[in-house]
């Protein structure tokens, strides 16, 4: 696991979300888009704090691009939030690895707002209704994410 604190240092894991309503957020996106949560109503998201400096991280996120164009048309919407202090290297991780989904920049209010993003990579699943259904702390097997990904999309 990636260890950085973007939270007073209360434990090591960040608080449970899982049961209760995901934090809304805006931002601007990379691409200079308006990246708001409420707008994705509907879908199920997978929510993703990274940083480039987290070689977890950039193991897992091309296994998150992969499910954006397997389950994107099933209504799954990936987000990443970069927790890096600068977009410029970002951009250059996003495009080395060709990531076809949103991505903006976060910082220690939204980690707060999170439950204190103490330690990266931290995923969270939200279903539709804009709910918290799981939350992956740290290196985590992409099948067992993918387990819980697919018990939230609708059954076609």
């Amino acid at each position: 696991m990636c260890l950085t604190v973007f939270a007073a240092p209360s434990a090591f894991a960040a608080k449970s979300l899982v049961g209760k309503k995901a934090p809304a957020f805006a931002r601007t996106d990379l691409n200079g888009a308006r990246l708001d949560l409420k707008s994705y109503r509907g879908k199920v998201i997978l929510l993703n704090f990274w940083a480039t400096w987290c070689a977890p991280c950039q193991i897992e996120m091309p296994v998150f691009a992969a499910w954006q164009r397997q389950y994107g048309p099933q209504g799954l919407q990936v987000i990443g939030i970069s927790m890096d202090d600068s977009p410029a290297p970002v951009r250059r991780l996003v495009q080395k690895l060709q990531l076809n989904y949103p991505i903006a920049m976060g910082d220690a209010p939204l980690g707060e707002r999170y439950g204190g993003v103490l330690g990266l990579p931290l995923t969270y699943l939200i279903d539709s209704n804009g709910v918290v259904r799981a939350q992956f702390q740290g290196q985590t097997d992409p099948k067992t994410i993918e387990k819980q990904l697919k018990l939230l999309m609708p059954h076609r």
